[in-house]
């Protein structure tokens, strides 16, 4: 790495040859989970770890994290393979002219979908703690139309009453948080303290609807099974912690949590009424595509 701190592009950059070889490393996990792009560093950081490439300490992940900015700097690995999540950024609306605002109208109208979590007996929802893991979850979810809200969001007071007023907006249908966490005191602590808060505000603004919370990932099941990398729970937390070891969520390969993720919303999703409802869907999104008088059959 070079001596001082990089800004910019770094189009000259010349890893040396461990780097070159940690950086093949990091190819052969992006075509792993190609479908799972983009991957948070952490998750590339634990992926090296299970593939033996480096040890779970603080000193690798700091490695890591240089590397794959210096990769990023230089045109090695697409900016878009990884996510930081760390800007907030407003952009107003705004069109070079009618035509484009035509072609935009076009692209809402193919985008048109219904509630697809209508007629379900069940409503569903997912909470991750890691804002990054949040576009994973999504590409999961979005086709059942459970929506995805990051962890760091969802704990704020507003938000945990607003779960509330949803489940009362839908009648007495009964809703299922699920919920991808780390194993350690902060993740268990915020799993609960959710759950609590949620059900609490829920017995008074949608009296009688069953609201249940489950921790989907990472389970202490799950870091036995795939023999995920652990820590030993900090001495300055002195939450409640019934585990002897931690685990962040990001160890789980992200190809294993889409699966987890899926079945569990499969498990909770008539499959009948959901086609019924994708076919009718579509029939809508043609009839308004000739209404705003687009062709819906063009490219």
């Amino acid at each position: 790495m070079p001596n001082r701190r990089p800004r910019g592009y770094q189009p000259q950059w010349k890893p040396r040859a461990r780097t070159r070889e940690l950086l093949a490393a990091v190819d052969r996990i992006l075509e792993r989970y190609a479908v799972q792009l983009p991957l948070t560093i952490r998750q590339v950081w634990y992926s090296l770890i299970s593939d033996g490439v480096l040890v779970k300490e603080e000193r690798t992940y700091k490695q890591t994290v240089e590397l794959l900015g210096m990769a990023r700097r230089s045109g090695r690995i697409p900016w878009e393979a990884l996510r930081d999540d760390t800007e907030i950024r407003a952009e107003p609306v705004a069109y070079e002219g009618p035509d484009n605002f035509s072609a935009g109208l076009r692209r809402a109208a193919l985008e048109y979908r219904l509630d697809r979590q209508a007629g379900q007996p069940v409503r569903l929802e997912i909470v991750c703690e890691t804002a990054g893991m949040v576009p994973q979850l999504v590409a999961v979810a979005d086709p059942y139309g459970v929506p995805v809200g990051s962890g760091s969001g969802f704990n704020a007071l507003p938000a945990k009453r607003g779960a509330a007023l949803r489940a009362a907006a839908d009648g007495h249908r009964a809703v299922r948080v699920f919920v991808v966490s780390d194993w350690d005191p902060s993740g268990v602590h915020l799993f609960s303290a959710l759950a609590e808060d949620v059900t609490a505000f829920a017995a008074v603004d949608a009296p009688g609807t069953e609201v249940v919370f489950e921790r989907l990932a990472v389970t202490e099941q799950q870091i036995a099974e795939h023999q995920l990398p652990t820590a030993p729970p900090k001495a300055s937390d002195r939450r409640s912690f019934s585990g002897i070891s931690t685990t962040q969520a990001e160890a789980l390969p992200p190809d294993i949590l889409a699966d987890v993720l899926k079945a569990a919303i499969v498990s909770h999703r008539d499959m009948h009424v959901l086609a019924a409802l994708l076919e009718r869907e579509e029939e809508e999104r043609r009839r308004l595509l000739q209404n705003l008088g687009f062709d819906p059959d063009a490219d």
